[in-house]
């Protein structure tokens, strides 16, 4: 049974909270941003002894950011009114930086690049969560802020070290939240409390305005409630920040199928006292993934292990020291125990320029091998072999800690991006998850599998949007979809947003040269893609109407989804096209403003 307590509420805010349903309650004008941070600021005051937050949500902080609301207008900001957590390593201008080490505390003058993207995109930023100590842990119990407690059972633990993050996400104090991700802080808490955790390529998103952990490893990531709303986020922070040199161009193509999935032959996967529940939990999720559609190759996984070794038993935790052994050695006792010893690590003596070097050919051939097997391909693995109690960890924080990532550690050391997704629940209220890798810049081959895989318990769980006989479903792909301006038309014929979702193949898409400016979607014998658009239902008695309304060269025919189904949505005249950029490969009107600004 879900523990989260039930609060009374004025309000029908809903325990989960997501981007979608949040925007839809704004829309329908059944609650305002003001009351969902007053109750947010409810649940977290209910659930202090959680040790959820560093800097707890307050009104006198979050107040400034409500009233700058009232000057942007919901239709050009695609995250309007949504409250999100930032972990305590990542700068939030007029909140303390602390990294969960008091003597280590400054005052950032600005937000981190990624914080700022999202604020510009009508986000509220509501707090800064509790973390292990310098992110450096994975079990979430290393901070002087008190042990983070597990969103559905305490005596567990929240994994780390985005734990504030991902339980305060669990707990409906956000709608989403970041984190950070050297060695799996961004997925391992995903899979204890029943989240998805989404961690981009490296470079992908800024760390301008992040406490290093591993600089040439380190990833800023996002814990939402389901894959969907993460790639919201994915969209809104993914650019170049010319002031963060580890930053990259890396857009996101149209998510597509995997020519196969990897799947380990080992079977000694699991650990702790709750082995074998995972292990039945990973029999029940390689089901699912069976169901999918995808080929399945089984592999021996022994590479990824060998590269995860090289990440805290070999040269890299030298670069930990490299960026915080003066503060250690300058700031006696200001460190926990636990903490300075895995800093201090990194000054062994054994770890001169010869063995960092011998280490960084050796992981060169780790990424030669692992790119010819994930060529086109995604791996699965369990994102967890285990977990533990909070007194386990207690009696043995090292080799507690040790396991959590032995399938998160290879992850950013072989440059590849990752989702975490709940994989059903082990034994109840003790979540199992799923980890889909991909190498840099497949971002789209994760999305499609993660998002098949995430589809396998809708039907359940979303009844909500099948289709009444007296609506249609409507595809669309320009100024209609939430958040652009026509998005008020689709309102005004009482049609409601259904979810997003693919194109077949089969189509290109150009900018129309109207004002102001809009797509053009083309089905093409030849040569097209998958491109993202919005599926809405509309009453029939509004649709004559509605498709009357539509200006040449635009109107309305059946497109056809990814899954092979046509529904009636916005076309555009072949001719039209002719001496337009075709922006096919932006993968869709969103992506095409974000990239031009337009």
């Amino acid at each position: 049974m879900n523990t989260i307590r039930t609060i009374a509420r004025k309000t029908s805010l809903p325990e989960s909270l997501t981007i979608t349903r949040l925007m839809d309650l704004y829309q329908e004008r059944r609650i305002t941003p003001r009351q969902v941070i007053e109750e947010i600021i409810e649940r977290a005051e209910a659930d202090r002894e959680m040790n959820i937050w560093i800097e707890a949500p307050t009104m006198e902080r979050i107040a400034p950011y409500l009233e700058q609301l009232e000057a942007l207008d919901p239709a050009n900001c695609p995250l309007w009114g949504i409250p999100f957590a930032v972990k305590d390593n990542v700068d939030v201008a007029g909140y303390p930086t602390t990294a969960a080490c008091p003597d280590f505390q400054y005052e950032p003058g600005e937000h981190a690049f990624v914080v700022q993207k999202l604020i510009d995109a009508g986000a509220i930023p509501v707090g800064k969560t509790n973390l292990d100590q310098f992110a450096t842990g994975l079990v979430g119990t290393r901070s002087p802020y008190g042990e983070t407690h597990n969103a559905l059972k305490p005596e567990l633990i929240s994994g780390g070290s985005s734990s504030g993050s991902s339980v305060a996400v669990a707990r409906g104090q956000a709608a989403f939240s970041l984190g950070t991700d050297t060695a799996g802080s961004g997925r391992v808490p995903a899979a204890l409390n029943r989240l998805v955790g989404w961690k981009p390529s490296l470079g992908a998103w800024s760390v301008g305005g992040v406490v290093p952990a591993s600089a040439s490893l380190d990833c800023v990531t996002v814990f939402t409630n389901q894959l969907q709303d993460a790639l919201t986020v994915d969209r809104i922070v993914r650019s170049v920040d010319d002031g963060d040199c580890w930053s990259k161009a890396l857009p996101m193509n149209p998510a597509q199928a995997p020519l196969k999935l990897l799947i380990p032959e080992q079977t000694d996967l699991f650990f702790g006292p709750f082995a074998a529940e995972y292990e039945q939990a990973w029999g029940r999720a390689l089901r699912r993934i069976e169901s999918l559609g995808i080929p399945i190759e089984r592999i021996d996984i022994s590479l990824f292990r060998e590269a995860a070794k090289l990440l805290y038993d070999g040269a890299w935790v030298a670069e930990r020291w490299a960026s915080l052994g003066d503060f250690v050695q300058n700031r006696p006792g200001s460190v926990l125990p636990v903490t300075e010893q895995i800093l201090r690590s990194g000054a062994d003596k054994d770890y001169d320029a010869s063995s960092v070097f011998q280490a960084i050919h050796l992981l060169q051939q780790y990424k030669r091998k692992t790119a010819a097997m994930l060529a086109c391909a995604v791996l699965v693995l369990p994102t967890c072999g285990g977990t533990w109690r909070r007194e386990d960890v207690a009696r043995d924080p090292l080799n507690t800690n040790r396991e959590l990532g032995r399938y998160t550690n290879h992850c950013n050391l072989l440059d590849l991006c990752a989702a975490a997704m709940p994989g059903g629940d082990a034994a109840e209220d003790l979540p199992f998850g799923v980890t889909f890798f991909a190498l840099s810049g497949n971002e789209h081959l994760i999305e499609y599998t993660a998002g098949k895989f995430e589809d396998r318990n809708r039907p359940a769980l979303e009844p909500e949007v099948s289709v009444k006989s007296d609506t249609t479903q409507v595809a669309v792909c320009g100024l209609h979809m939430r958040g652009f301006p026509l998005e008020k038309q689709m309102c005004a014929s009482g049609a409601r947003f259904v979810r997003e979702t693919l194109t077949a193949p089969k189509y290109r898409m150009v900018k129309l040269d109207t004002v102001p400016a809009k797509p053009g979607l083309i089905k093409v014998p030849a040569g097209g893609a998958k491109l993202r658009l919005e599926v809405w239902e509309m009453p029939l008695s509004a649709f004559g109407e509605f498709t009357a309304s539509i200006p040449a060269p635009l109107g309305i025919g059946k497109v056809e989804l990814e899954d092979g189904r046509e529904i009636p949505g916005f076309l555009c005249e072949a001719y039209a096209a002719e001496g337009l950029c075709d922006i096919t490969a932006s993968g869709g009107w969103k992506n095409a403003v974000s990239v031009t600004g337009q």
